[in-house]
């Protein structure tokens, strides 16, 4: 984190969410022998939103945060809410039919409604607001594309229009309206949940990073550092699940990068924007202490591959391409875990207990599939019936069109089990590596994570992920140690910070 006084989160760049003020009260007193009825693992919108549905119905629930509320993906969002999704509504009638399309935007919209409920029920100002949201084609094929959505879009009954201004001076060849979106400000929101899941008597424990569970007869236990935690339920809303599970091969784990620019001009939107690349680009405008900024995200791709810093520069000379900037006042990035057939996997865990759920493969939808997520697991726990069950269900069937998907990503993860491992030349001297770099070598016979800090002092780890085994690769612009393979992530002294791994890499200076 480049900036102590800003509310902490999974990387070095800071995104203007962390200028919020957080005091989470923590108990004085853990007792390992209470049962709680449902044990919540991550504080992210997930966990906030399922705690806080399951409080309001009498259950006695604890959320375990690794590191602190917000810390994760929900952190580092652009806060989108949206009745599409970066799966699109074509795509999924081609995979579950008309009804699963249908589904999906019920979802999208329920999403929505519930986010406004919370607000009022509770009062929270996180600056929501509801706005336009527009898709727009550069390209013969992406106008064709974008027609195909559009007509998708109004047999799932989401409303969408042609427009005549797409809102952004980007040129373009078609563009469709999405009415009634939203935008807010996404801290401030989950902040709120979590002091209304306290003062329902919701306990909220920050620095519990859960290394593994088990299970005691119907029992399950949370096992931290610290203490262990049962429960009578238990969910994951950590993005991936700890440890080796079916979502390593189902869900793959990809980092998107974000702007926050002042402009010269003032000229910033009203509407939210998205064009049809692939990375597509997202577009919005956030006030910050009174200050507009123009939020701009984009350059996805793969955790652990490519340039993040090239990607950081990308994304800035598409800004200034096509805006008067003034400043680039924030710069970060965030994670998040694409599902092989393009639908999040909500529900009951694959290969556990049947008390035992997960909400994970949310794509770039985090903050709509968030908080819908609290309603299906909530109803699950209290044995209510919710439409989305099946079609979110983890243990689905695959699509036979997500196969090709499915087989590329993990044939790129048996390359880097491989391929990490091959001999490299021995580093003579570590006097010649820059300052505040890091490198992965091969040093007296043995591949060593070495980073050298600004004063040019050494830190060396087992560059092995503690998950399944791949090597790390070092992050020059979020300064962290990330996995190829699964996504996990590593701070600069070997901790985890967030992804699959259950234990920190070894220290070797």
């Amino acid at each position: 984190m480049n900036n102590t006084n800003l509310l902490p989160r999974d990387t070095y760049s800071a995104s203007p969410w962390q200028q919020q003020n957080a005091v989470i009260e923590q108990p004085a007193v853990i007792s390992e022998s209470t049962t709680y009825d449902v044990v919540i693992i991550g504080a992210g919108i997930t966990g906030l939103t399922t705690g806080l549905m399951l409080q309001e119905q009498g259950k006695k629930c604890i959320i375990l945060e690794g590191h602190g509320v917000g810390f994760g993906t929900t952190g580092g969002t652009t806060a989108h809410i949206n009745t599409f999704f970066d799966t699109s509504y074509d795509q999924v009638e081609q995979d579950f039919g008309k009804s699963g399309a249908k589904l999906l935007a019920d979802s999208a919209k329920e999403s929505i409604s519930i986010v406004q409920e919370m607000i009022e029920k509770y009062q929270i100002d996180c600056d929501f607001a509801i706005q336009d949201g527009v898709i727009f084609s550069e390209t013969d094929k992406e106008t064709k594309s974008l027609l195909s959505l559009l007509e998708a879009s109004r047999r799932a009954e989401v409303e969408a229009v042609e427009i005549r201004d797409n809102g952004i001076p980007v040129p373009f060849q078609f563009a469709v309206v999405f009415n009634d979106q939203a935008t807010f400000h996404p801290i401030k929101y989950c902040l709120d949940l979590a002091k209304a899941f306290q003062n329902l008597g919701g306990i909220i424990l920050e620095n519990a990073f859960v290394r593994k569970t088990s299970t005691e007869g119907p029992i399950q236990i949370a096992h931290t550092d610290r203490f262990d935690v049962k429960g009578r339920n238990l969910i994951y809303a950590t993005h991936m699940p700890p440890g080796l599970t079916v979502f390593d091969v189902e869900c793959a784990p990809y980092r998107s990068y974000v702007l926050g620019v002042k402009l010269k001009n003032g000229d910033y939107p009203k509407n939210m924007a998205y064009d049809m690349k692939d990375p597509y680009h997202y577009i919005r405008t956030h006030t910050i202490d009174g200050q507009p900024y123009l939020i701009v995200g984009g350059e996805d791709h793969k955790t652990g591959h490519d340039d993040p810093e090239a990607a950081f520069q990308a994304l800035e000379d598409y800004v200034r391409k096509y805006y008067y900037v003034e400043s680039v006042d924030y710069k970060w990035s965030s994670q998040y875990y694409i599902p092989v057939d393009g639908l999040p996997f909500i529900g009951k865990m694959p290969g556990f207990d049947d008390n035992v759920y997960v909400a994970t493969g949310f794509s770039g939808n985090g903050m709509i599939l968030g908080s819908i997520s609290g309603r299906i697991l909530s109803d699950a726990i209290l044995e209510n019936d919710n439409k989305y069950l099946d079609l979110f269900s983890p243990s689905r069937i695959k699509p036979v069109a997500g196969f090709k998907d499915f087989v590329t990503e993990n044939a790129d993860v048996a390359y880097h089990f491989v391929a990490d491992r091959l001999g490299t030349d021995e580093l003579e001297s570590l006097k010649d590596m820059p300052l505040d770099s890091g490198e992965v070598v091969e040093y007296k016979g043995q591949k060593v994570a070495i980073y050298k800090d600004a004063q040019g002092a050494i830190t060396a780890l087992n560059p092995t992920c503690t998950h399944a085994g791949c090597i790390v690769k070092f992050n020059a612009a979020e300064k962290s140690w990330d996995c190829p393979c699964h996504g996990g992530r590593y701070d600069l002294q070997g901790k985890v910070i967030s992804g699959p791994p259950p234990m920190d890499l070894k220290k070797l200076s």
